[in-house]
């Protein structure tokens, strides 16, 4: 079955779709969907091809979520997670690696990266700032 059709079907029915009030964009818990916005664009589950970037459950590093290309029609076994620990410029030349060699939707790589970047910009420690007082002359 085409993307399209998939699409069309799934386009007002779907159990991921979130309508608010006076909000006219669609949002999306979709777990495939990079962006959380309803569209046919980034909805993983229609997509042959779908990436998303997870934190990982260690609270340190990401999880590469991918759909394999040759389980597509086997729903249980499609998806495919990579622990991504390392360092924060070794994950992001893994995920630009992945998307560049395995051909897997180049649209999604900067979208990857950035949500990769935020996951592991807020797992960072939060350091305090000591307060220095300044000495009041005499």
């Amino acid at each position: 079955m085409s993307n399209h059709l998939q699409w069309m079907i799934i386009r007002n029915c779907s159990s991921f779709l979130v309508k608010k009030r006076n909000i006219k964009k669609h949002f999306s818990t979709d777990p495939l969907n990079m962006k959380k916005v309803h569209s046919p664009r980034y909805c993983g589950t229609i997509q042959r091809n779908a990436i998303m970037i997870d934190p990982h459950s260690t609270k340190k590093g990401v999880n590469l979520v991918y759909k394999k290309k040759r389980c597509h029609r086997k729903p249980a076994k499609t998806l495919e997670r990579v622990p991504l620990t390392k360092s924060a410029r070794r994950t992001m030349t893994v995920i630009k690696n992945f998307v560049k060699k395995n051909h897997y939707r180049r649209d999604l790589k900067m979208l990857a990266l950035r949500r990769a970047s935020a996951i592991l910009k807020s797992q960072r420690p939060v350091v305090l700032k000591k307060k220095t007082f300044k000495k009041k002359p005499e």
